[in-house]
């Protein structure tokens, strides 16, 4: 007999159909919760987040610092501050010598140390910071500009004032002719000399030849009552090769080196300059016109001085320093 046919619904499990999974099996099980083992878990990913995250951050430091400083010193950047910041340096502050030293990078800004003396009579006696030796920095930004310049307002010395006064008729003839009568003749001097008239670099290697004084510092800017614009020797950048013979022979060749250093100067410039408060269209003019207005001698006597002082042509000579040379 045959047997009957059985009929199945959809929720029999014998037409049950589909993939099995791991629940369906009998041998998985889920694992009873371990507070411990769940705290080291997620101590150890809040440890391997950290080390990411500092590791991260250290190359990203190490990256901007060493980056920046080398954007820092790109190019010329270096020569540049050397060459144009260090002279305006000593452009902006006759009264002072100055000595650049070393530049150093940092990731936002490049510095340059600076040695700054008043400028004195020779054979002076000097030692160290007892005579207001001291050290400066001049730094520039990330994009290049000076905010503080050393030195600046309050910094004046006796050749700053002798400076101010070139063009001023102050100190005439009469007056500084009965000081330098007060003086011994053998003594060493600091002073300003005036022409009466601007004098061409020619004229003035021919003047100081004569009365074998040594121009220092020349004034190239009649600029009463403010600082002029001098050009010394020792001023950097140098493209002169001559250093032998009286040093009023080196004018001709120091006016050249004025004249190069100027006309490397561009528009971008101007606002470092201006920190200095100097500017192009000043600079050069006195460049192109190269004509010598005085100029400062740290190395005569009195006796030389009162012979410089009867020359027609000096309008003046302006002490501002004495002192014996102790070494003679």
């Amino acid at each position: 007999m045959t047997e009957p046919t059985r009929h199945t619904g959809p929720n029999d499990p014998a037409e049950a159909t589909g993939p099995k999974t791991p629940f369906d099996t009998p041998d998985f099980e889920i694992p009873d919760f371990d507070p411990k083992r769940t705290r080291r878990a997620v101590r150890g990913g809040i440890l391997r987040t950290s080390l990411v995250v500092l590791v991260t951050l250290v190359m990203i430091f190490l990256v901007a610092t060493v980056g920046s400083e080398a954007f820092q010193r790109r190019g010329d950047r270096e020569t540049r501050m050397l060459d144009v910041l260090g002279t305006a340096l000593q452009i902006a502050n006759p009264g002072y010598e100055v000595r650049p030293g070393e530049i150093t990078a940092a990731p936002l800004s490049l510095s340059m140390e600076v040695g700054v003396s008043p400028r004195r009579v020779q054979g002076s006696f000097r030692t160290g910071t007892a005579f207001g030796d001291r050290g400066e920095e001049l730094t520039q930004d990330f994009f290049g500009r000076v905010r503080r310049p050393p030195l600046g307002h309050a910094t004046e010395t006796p050749l700053t004032y002798a400076l101010y006064n070139v063009g001023t008729g102050n100190q005439p003839k009469e007056h500084m002719r009965k000081v330098l009568a007060r003086l011994p003749e053998t003594m060493n001097a600091l002073a300003v000399v005036e022409f009466t008239a601007p004098r061409t670099g020619s004229q003035l290697a021919a003047f100081g030849g004569q009365y074998r004084s040594c121009p220092d510092l020349v004034v190239y800017e009649n600029r009463p009552r403010s600082t002029p614009i001098t050009w010394g020797t020792g001023m950097l950048p140098s493209t002169s090769t001559m250093r032998s013979g009286a040093c009023s022979d080196l004018i001709p060749h120091e006016l050249a080196n004025f004249r190069a250093w100027v006309g490397a100067l561009r528009e971008y410039d101007e606002p470092n300059l201006r920190r200095f408060g100097l500017d192009l269209a000043r600079l050069r003019s006195a460049a192109s016109g190269g004509k010598a207005y005085a100029y400062v001698d740290t190395l005569s006597t009195v006796g030389q001085l009162r012979r410089i002082l009867d020359d027609p042509l000096v309008a003046t000579v302006r002490v501002a320093e004495v002192a014996y040379d102790l070494e003679r």
